[in-house]
């Protein structure tokens, strides 16, 4: 794990998060595949303009959504303060986004907002709660969108990024589930920035930081998923989540792309097969598999995930960290760095987070 090497995948990860929201802006929610291809043509490849009558109109190509610019807001309050702060982070949040919004879906920094954030407005602004009494039930990927910054600064200490992806997540979504599923996508993360591969082996490699007691996931197997033996006492409850499943997903979808007799083709229908809906549980399957499946190919993985209609920007951000985790920002193509509105400043910030990770 060379610092080089590292921080290049750092930087990847979130440049390649920036660009999978800024392609989606266009084609973003079109639940209809026949009117996504009347609109953008059976391929989409680079960014484009959202139509007059459609999500995030009035945007030009290359900007970011409202997912972009929370995402900008995490790392820059990272940099800032050297790590996760959760009150320099909902500070940012009052002055530089709540202010913007109405509570409204179609308002906002990126022409639209999303459940979870709504509900933060709501409570925060209408109800004056305090923050920690913000969270709701929605089911969405709005958290791991932003926490995926909080990955990449804690790359090398899986207890740190744990514990911080839990509190912010829970400042917009306290169901449990949700929230150990943004974990497990953190985790998985960490380790290809790391290096690992995202393959059949990476679940086995999550699973040992588990026993270890660095994830917070209750498990009563044994190594390999092992029944446990007679008279084993059951591990502690307190503080973790209930299943380790999240963590064996993303080894599951890596064995489907290796299986000769599972074939998705071409890949975009991953949507298909796993449903186009917003909720995170359509959306981690289809990403890993994305991610899996064009591990040294940023371009098609984040062009798939966009191609599959639905919510595309979801998937497209998801895909597009893992992706850029595993080409670096140095195998990202270039043109869609730059077909970046404010890329040099997106790259900078990028590069900055990438400087904070420890690496021994």
């Amino acid at each position: 794990m060379s610092k080089k090497s590292i921080q290049d995948r750092a930087s990847g990860a979130i440049m390649g998060a920036f660009i999978g929201d800024a392609l989606a802006l266009g084609p973003h929610w079109y639940y209809s595949l026949d009117d996504l291809r009347r609109d953008y043509r059976e391929w989409i490849s680079s960014y484009t303009d959202p139509k007059p009558d459609r999500y995030h109109a009035g945007l030009k190509g290359g900007q970011l959504s409202q997912a972009g610019f929370i995402l900008t807001l995490m790392v820059r309050s990272l940099v800032d303060r050297g790590g996760y702060d959760t009150e320099d982070f909902c500070r940012r949040l009052d002055e530089e986004l709540l202010p913007l919004l109405d509570g409204t879906p179609v308002s906002g920094p990126g022409g639209y907002t999303s459940q979870s954030i709504r509900e933060v407005w709501r409570r925060r602004v209408q109800q004056k709660l305090p923050w920690g009494e913000t969270g709701s039930h929605a089911d969405t990927t709005e958290a791991i969108e932003r926490t995926l910054a909080i990955a990449v600064r804690y790359a090398l200490k899986a207890d740190l990024l744990a514990d911080a992806i839990t509190q912010n997540t829970l400042l917009t979504q306290s169901d449990e589930i949700v929230v150990s599923l943004t974990v497990a996508y953190g985790a998985v993360l960490s380790l290809l920035i790391q290096g690992h591969a995202l393959d059949t082996e990476l679940s086995g490699k999550l699973m040992k930081l588990v026993k270890k007691g660095e994830l917070p996931f209750h498990v009563v197997t044994r190594d390999n998923l092992q029944m446990p033996r007679p008279g084993d006492p059951d591990p502690p409850r307190a503080g973790r989540f209930a299943s380790p499943d999240a963590l064996l997903t993303p080894s599951y979808m890596a064995a489907a792309v290796n299986d000769p007799e599972i074939r998705i083709e071409p890949a975009w229908k991953v949507s298909i097969v796993y449903g186009m809906p917003c909720a995170i549980y359509h959306q981690l399957p289809a990403a890993y598999y994305l991610a899996a499946r064009f591990p040294s190919d940023f371009e098609s993985a984040v062009l798939h995930a966009v191609n599959g209609g639905g919510q595309n920007q979801a998937r497209a951000i998801l895909t597009g960290a893992l992706a850029g985790a595993q080409t670096g920002l140095s195998g990202i193509p270039r043109n869609l760095i730059d077909g970046l509105k404010e890329a040099a400043i997106l790259e900078t910030l990028a590069k900055d987070l990438a400087a904070c990770i420890e690496i021994p």
